[in-house]
């Protein structure tokens, strides 16, 4: 990998897939006058590495193999070529959804523009954490909520989405004590042209606590049947939230499938959340591997019970992962949540576990 830095203090690098080394020649002289970083790689890239670019630079032939590959559509994503583009090019951009085709040298100015408009930071932009449960009854759901009300609570940022990824979860509208409260849940969702707003998300769906809106799957009971959800959607419901600068949590719990990549995809920080049993450690294993294979930004949570005494750094050494947090169990904790739904008010493992995720979240992207 050639990674060029960036100037101080200037946006991060474009990701760069260029099979041909004239056009890469040339991405790198254009890159040069606009001071503008790059981080160049060979194909195939890391899903993360894909989705967490702020911009995309592709040949005609990574364009194709992006596609093949089935890499998700993003914005940001544009085709170089040498000379004018021919209708294969045009075709390979189109599979892999690029917004714009520039032919180098001649049009460079067209590739300056690129630079500029997915270069500049922004105070506003969000951060994304996905909460992913190994084995039953993991906590992960519980940790989710949670953490959105810590992070409400705290300002951490102006307003928090909290996002259901399971389906057939029963509803986080239910485990927060807002299931009578008005307002859109996923099967209530329609996002057109890929695209939703987040002040209109904040404006419909129900809250559990001042600027904490909450996106909750279905359930029979409702007349809202559970269903699938679509990654399209999901994706635009999260960069919604990260455009607006929100913290957008999401709760994978042990959901598979495509819309729950799409979460492990856009997070900043997943975090695995792993009761101390012997056999929960050992699901771990797996979910960890899956997990990396799509987000290397990972951290642990390990809760009590532990009945064979297992300790957190012992979870946390057998998976290999950074240990965030190992609570204890929290007395009387299901009986809270049963009569009132979930609560942070009072100092607890729960919230304790929750503050401890907001921690990483709460430090610069580069020492996650």
């Amino acid at each position: 990998m050639n990674l060029e830095a960036p100037p101080a203090g200037g946006p991060p690098p474009a990701l760069v897939l260029i099979h041909d080394d004239r056009l890469s020649d040339e991405v790198r002289r254009v890159a040069a006058a606009a001071q503008r970083g790059l981080d160049e790689r060979p194909h195939p890239v890391g899903r993360h590495a894909w989705t967490g670019a702020p911009l995309v630079v592709l040949d005609t032939n990574a364009a194709r193999d992006a596609a093949a590959a089935g890499y998700l559509r993003r914005a940001g994503v544009v085709v170089v070529t040498d000379g004018e583009p021919g209708l294969l090019d045009w075709q390979a951009a189109a599979s892999v959804g690029a917004e714009r085709v520039i032919a180098l040298p001649g049009a460079a100015v067209g590739l300056i523009e690129m630079f500029a408009q997915y270069g500049e930071h922004r105070a506003g932009d969000g951060v994304v954490v996905a909460l992913v449960g190994a084995g039953s009854g993991a906590g992960a759901s519980t940790l989710a909520a949670a953490l959105a009300l810590r992070a409400t609570a705290e300002g951490f940022r102006h307003e928090t989405l909290l996002v259901d990824g399971a389906p057939f979860g029963g509803g986080l509208d239910l485990l927060l004590g807002i299931e009578t409260t008005a307002g859109p849940r996923w099967p209530d969702l329609v996002v057109e042209d890929g695209r939703v707003s987040a002040a209109a998300l904040h404006g419909a769906l129900p809250t559990a606590a001042p600027g904490l809106a909450v996106l909750s799957c279905g359930r029979r009971g409702t007349g809202r049947l559970p269903r699938e959800l679509g990654s399209a959607a999901v994706r635009a419901v999260i960069e919604a939230g990260r455009r607006a600068g929100d913290l957008v949590v999401c709760d994978i719990s042990g959901e598979r499938g495509a819309h729950a990549d799409q979460m492990l995809d856009s997070a900043d920080l997943v975090v695995l959340v792993v009761p101390a049993r012997l056999r929960a450690v050992a699901a771990a294993e797996a979910v960890s591997a899956h997990v990396a294979r799509r987000n290397p930004n990972r951290g642990l949570v390990v809760r009590g019970p532990a009945p064979g005494g297992l300790r957190g750094a012992e979870v946390a050494e057998v998976l290999d992962l950074p240990l965030l947090a190992a609570v204890r169990a929290q007395t009387g904790l299901a009986h809270r949540v049963e009569r009132g739904g979930v609560s942070v008010r009072r100092r607890g493992p729960l919230r304790d576990a929750a503050d401890a995720v907001l921690g990483v979240l709460s430090a610069p992207a580069g020492q996650r």
